[in-house]
């Protein structure tokens, strides 16, 4: 590893599919680029079994696997690649300083890639049935469960996609929201509330999730829901479980060093640019909107040319 007093044309803050593609392009820009990997190797992608909507990958590929993949064309074309967790940054000097808990660096540029984390119920049957039937990514997971009934959690307009995106796949859609009424944009409601295949349970939130723990892997079978007025308990029957209660961007190391929106988003610009100069954002810490390793990818891609350009331009390449 660099001594801590060398300064790196390039650092890239996470090891997702933003991170790993930056890491590719600036690599083979001769950039001689560092990836601190963070606590998640490999973001959430890690997290996920097969997927099967990355072109490339005609049968599908484990995430994984895809992110192992990602992490090697990183390495092969030239990656340093450090594990460890940048805990703070001081972008109010130049060249910038990353901090973990051992360590600092250097660097004249840096794309922030660290992703988000889906919000959970904190229920501890939650992780027993994590990829078993507890998902956060209708788009990612939905085709597992053609024909089958699905619950979502939430009332707002993302748990209103979800649960439309899966009236499409599955034979029934069950929303579960705490509130009577949804939160959801009237055109989204409306949307849902007008399906025929989506059905509501109201004031009602998750309590347990039930299954079969008897075969090769958990398997998801119903829900325990809990009366948010009188605080009954009743049951429910779905094969899977689709949480949209959101999301919380990975971006408090940040201590406020560039700026963000009222939610911890990154705020970007259209060429992945922070109010930073130098400091560029790109995937989940700025998308809140597709959420998607493909897209991810691109904006690392982008992140990457422009850093390419930054350093140019500067004369720092």
């Amino acid at each position: 590893m660099a001594s801590d007093q060398e300064i790196r044309k390039a650092v890239i803050i996470g090891s997702g599919p933003s991170g790993w593609t930056a890491a590719i392009y600036l690599s083979r820009a001769n950039l001689s680029p560092v990836v601190y990997c963070g606590a998640q190797i490999g973001g959430q992608l890690t997290t996920t079994t097969e997927v099967e909507n990355f072109p490339g990958f005609p049968t599908g590929i484990e995430g994984p696997e895809l992110m192992t993949h990602m992490e090697e064309q990183a390495k092969r074309t030239g990656t340093e690649i450090v594990y460890e967790v940048i805990e703070r940054v001081d972008f109010g000097q130049r060249p910038f300083k990353l901090h973990t808990s051992k360590t600092e660096m250097l660097t004249h540029a840096v794309v922030i890639a660290t992703g988000a984390s889906p919000r959970m119920l904190g229920l501890p049957t939650e992780q027993t049935y994590w990829n078993r039937g507890v998902h956060t990514c209708a788009v990612c997971d939905g085709g597992f469960y053609k024909g089958k009934t699905v619950a979502v959690i939430g009332g707002g307009d993302s748990a209103m996609e979800e649960a439309s995106y899966l009236s499409k796949l599955a034979s029934q859609v069950i929303v579960v929201h705490r509130r009577d009424e949804l939160r959801a944009s009237k055109i989204m409601a409306d949307r849902a509330l007008s399906n025929p295949k989506i059905k509501f349970e109201w004031n009602s939130t998750p309590h347990e999730v039930l299954g079969d723990l008897t075969g090769k892997f958990p398997r998801m079978t119903g829900l325990k829901l809990k009366d948010t007025r009188d605080g009954s308990i009743r049951e429910i029957t779905a094969d899977a479980m689709f949480l949209a209660i959101g999301h919380n961007p990975n971006s408090k190391f940040l201590g406020g060093a560039v700026a963000t929106d009222e939610n911890g988003y990154v705020i970007v610009d259209h060429h992945q640019k922070t109010n930073i100069p130098g400091v560029y954002a790109a995937g989940d810490i700025h998308d809140h909107t597709y959420r998607q390793a493909i897209t991810a990818a691109g904006y690392g891609c982008a992140a990457a040319l422009e850093v390419e350009r930054y350093l140019t331009r500067e004369g720092l390449a």
